[in-house]
């Protein structure tokens, strides 16, 4: 698989592994955390979630810049690393809930996630200059694509068994405690203990705790401050898992530092050497294209990176957490995205060489066009799996609604058929676009374009909120018509602009 790449490929990509390994088990939890920590609402979590995931992409755009301009891509990415550990530290010491101090424990995890951001944008984008110099070889070049692919492939190893171990913590805690999980109960425990639920309702809360307690509970009020403290202090303990993988990294990574290269930079202020020399015209189309590719994707990852927000918000209270006799937490589906990577890797990248060997491979722009289409084409099947469903309000117990049995529940299949599309779809975009990225971008500004690509991808992420306000307030099949429109004029628009893109890329 890894024959005629070169050989930092594999510890990169192993850096990288430990370090989204980390990430994912946070952001498996980071919603529905906050939710039961803080009580928020959808559509006020949505807001620290996508602020959170735009923070982390917009200061790739920096991290990009600064290693650009002190010519240290190794000691920045390794920076990143320790400040990254920094913030998972604050995030996993526990706090007592339903929280006393709130807007002070509020502050310091909002604290922690801008470490986070913080740290990311450092790492992010600069190791993948570095993966993309090792190709500036005319000996690996041809190979580009398929190593990108490879590399996020294996970095999503680490994400397949994140939210397996942040709900495993979890649920280990509650055991300890006494409980067991139920994904509706943290809103409803908030709720009585606000003196909001209705008569009818509480009756059911009371059929609810008695089951995660194992027995009758005499007293709703000492079990509700019970198991949202103990409920809450699993979380905290998975996010410290992430402590663990940070670590990890940093050694795989700091073993490894002597043998990554540098991108190549000048030789004194103002000096270009021969080697990366190019003319302003050509450098200024170079830019004009990738700007024009940033702005197209913005759209994609809105889209996209719902799968942490309203398809998580979906499985918890739309979704049956059952196949057959086996029962499983909402958050498991946050697994399914970085597994079917894994298992699809090989299945794409052979067959991208089967039609390369044939001169029938795709051009890079293009593979990005069909991902849109794919994408598209995951949130139609979210749209017809959603359609007749009730409005979020009728089934929220904040909102006065009664959440739904299991009999009223769609299929889990539903979303693993969407997240299997929507893999593909990124497949086709995400590792071809840190390509193209590399490809296309003058040598002098390497860092700042792969950051520039992740700062596109935070602009998505920025508006992920809209998913969530859409979530609370139209009926659930309009919200997923939004991602098949936006997904579609992406694809339109890149397919507008293909040869152009392609005529750059030579």
């Amino acid at each position: 698989m890894f024959k005629g790449h070169p050989k930092g490929l594999v510890p990169a990509a192993l850096a990288n592994m430990g370090e989204r390994f980390g990430f994912y088990t946070m952001m498996a939890i980071l919603v529905l955390f906050l939710q039961a920590k803080f009580n928020l609402s959808g559509p006020n979590a949505g807001i620290i979630y996508g602020i959170f995931y735009f923070s982390i992409y917009i200061l790739a755009l920096v991290g990009g810049i600064i290693a650009d301009r002190i010519q240290n891509y190794k000691g920045t990415i390794q920076a990143g690393l320790i400040l990254m550990a920094v913030g998972y530290v604050i995030l996993a010491l526990p706090t007592t809930t339903p929280v006393t101090d709130y807007n002070l424990v509020l502050g310091i995890t909002i604290l922690g996630l801008a470490i986070i951001a913080f740290g990311n944008g450092l790492f992010k984008g600069n190791l993948q200059a570095l993966v993309g110099q090792m190709y500036d070889n005319q000996k690996y070049g041809p190979m580009r694509d398929s190593g990108f692919s490879l590399f996020y492939m294996f970095i999503n190893v680490g994400a397949i068994f994140a939210p397996f171990t942040a709900i495993g913590i979890r649920s280990w805690w509650l055991g300890r405690n006494g409980f067991t999980y139920d994904a509706s109960l943290p809103e409803q425990a908030h709720t009585f203990l606000g003196g909001n639920m209705s008569v009818d309702n509480i009756t059911n809360y009371q059929a609810y705790a008695d089951k995660v307690s194992g027995s009758v509970v005499s007293d709703l009020t000492t079990f509700s401050n019970e198991y949202l403290n103990v409920f809450n202090t699993g979380f905290h303990y998975a996010f410290g898992i992430a402590i663990i993988a940070m670590v990890i990294s940093l050694l795989v990574y700091m073993k490894n530092k002597k043998n990554f290269p540098n991108p190549k930079k000048a030789t004194a202020p103002g000096e270009i050497t021969d080697e990366i020399k190019m003319e302003a015209k050509e450098v200024a189309q170079r830019m004009y294209a990738l700007l024009a590719v940033f702005g197209v994707v913005i759209f994609f990852w809105f889209s996209f990176h719902q799968n942490g927000l309203t398809l998580t918000f979906f499985a918890r209270d739309y979704t049956l957490l059952s196949i057959g006799s086996y029962s499983f937490a909402a958050e498991i589906f946050q697994s399914m995205n970085p597994f079917f990577v894994v298992f699809l890797t090989p299945i794409v990248v052979g067959l991208f060489g089967w039609l390369r060997a044939r001169n029938m491979e795709p051009s890079t722009p293009k593979k990005i066009a069909i991902g849109m289409g794919i994408a598209s084409l995951a949130f139609v099947v979210m749209v017809i799996g959603s359609l007749g469903l009730p409005l979020f309000s009728e089934i929220s117990s904040s909102l006065g609604g009664t959440p739904l049995t299991d009999a009223e529940r769609v299929t889990p299949f539903l979303l693993l058929g969407t997240y299997f599309i929507l893999t593909v779809a990124e497949l086709f975009i995400s590792p071809m676009g840190i390509s193209f990225v590399s490809k296309v971008a003058p040598p002098q500004y390497q860092g700042m374009m792969q950051g520039g690509w992740l700062g596109a991808t935070a602009l998505g992420n920025g508006l992920l909120f809209i998913g969530a306000f859409l979530y609370d307030a139209i009926p659930i099949w309009m919200t997923w018509s939004i991602f098949v429109i936006a997904t579609a004029i992406s694809m339109f628009t890149i397919m507008f602009m293909i040869k152009w893109l392609e005529r750059v890329a030579k």
